[in-house]
């Protein structure tokens, strides 16, 4: 006997919902059919198809972007979560079977993701065959929108200041050191203090990333103008999006920048010579490495796995204790051979 509700509704689909919410996060027909690796007739075909089975208009279609209608508002809301709560059926299955299967698609900060995935990938995916990692450079404005588009599972971001409508983990701190060129009279301190450092002597990295918002807040600005606009006593004035220029201009051009500590472990250059590490003294700054991802209970395995091997790869001095009555993360099994991840970059 046919359900009255399933009458009602008519042969509403999995599918057209998908085609339903890409077009609502997109805004376009034609990006959505992009994203959903399909043209756009057929795209619009099947929400013709879905708007004649709910018997309700989803889209205000003289509008660009195109927007949902009221009543489409609150359809395409419950769809997401009629399609999040399919997901979970192969998602729950491999979990309750111990399955580490899938994809998992993860952003992290260009200053952190250099220094930190390599150490810890490659094991990850060869004790997990069945992984797929998808891994991009994003700065944190980008993870935390990509989180809410659910285009991304789960990010690695360096506050922990309240994201709203998604989870935080609080993963290790990260202290800072200062990077000084080795003829700066900052060069001969056993340790750096707040005090010490100015803006007008510290290379820093461009607006776009939050590490430059934390080294200035670290600095006291002596070339403050009346108005309270900074100002630069450097001749040359550059402002890099990359941790490695940073220590070339230092190396190269004098001044001093502040590092996080992994940025240490990276390959040494021709002209590290040029400059010393620094370490502060206490109160040691840190930059709160956190990870980020949906509410929903989605791919929980997944992450947990890659949160496991990220912290067992930190060093001594990054890892944290583990909690009373839990077991440290054991690091996973490496076998030659390249890590199945695939990497991608934003420019940003």
């Amino acid at each position: 006997m046919r359900d009255p509700a399933s009458a009602r509704l008519g042969a509403v689909t999995l599918t057209q919902l998908t085609y339903a919410v890409a077009v609502d996060t997109h805004g376009h027909f034609g990006q959505a059919a992009a994203a959903c690796h399909i043209t756009q007739p057929t795209l619009s075909m099947q929400l013709r198809k879905l708007e004649r089975g709910l018997g309700v208009v989803l889209f205000d279609r003289s509008r660009m972007p195109v927007v949902a209608t009221d009543l489409g508002r609150l359809l395409l809301d419950q769809a997401r979560v009629i399609l999040q709560e399919a997901a979970r059926l192969p998602d729950l299955r491999d979990q309750s079977l111990g399955h580490v299967v899938g994809e998992l698609r993860v952003g992290a900060l260009p200053t952190l993701a250099p220094y930190l995935l390599p150490r810890f990938l490659q094991p990850l995916t060869d004790a997990h065959p069945g992984l797929r990692l998808v891994v991009e450079e994003l700065p944190t404005a980008g993870i935390l929108d990509r989180l809410r588009q659910e285009t991304l599972d789960a990010g690695l971001i360096a506050t922990r200041d309240p994201a709203p409508g998604l989870v935080q983990r609080a993963l290790f701190d990260e202290p800072f050191v200062g990077y000084v060129h080795r003829d700066h009279p900052l060069a001969a301190r056993a340790a750096l203090t707040h005090a010490d450092l100015s803006l007008d002597d510290v290379w820093l990295l461009s607006e776009a990333h939050c590490l430059r918002a934390q080294t200035v807040q670290l600095c006291q600005d002596r070339t403050t103008a009346p108005d309270g606009v900074s100002t630069c006593a450097r001749a040359v004035r550059f402002e890099s999006g990359n941790l490695e220029t940073l220590k070339h201009l230092v190396e190269r051009s004098g001044g001093l920048t502040l590092l996080p500590r992994l940025a240490l472990d990276a390959a040494p250059g021709a002209g590290r010579g040029a400059a010393v590490v620094v370490p502060f003294a206490a109160p040691v700054p840190v930059r709160a490495i956190t990870l980020v991802r949906r509410r929903a209970y989605l791919k929980q395995h997944l992450v947990d796995a890659f949160v496991a091997a990220l912290l067992a790869s930190l060093p001594d001095d990054l890892r944290p204790p583990p909690a009373a009555g839990a077991r440290a993360p054991v690091p996973p099994r490496a076998r030659p051979g390249l890590p199945r991840v695939r990497a991608r970059d934003d420019g940003r």
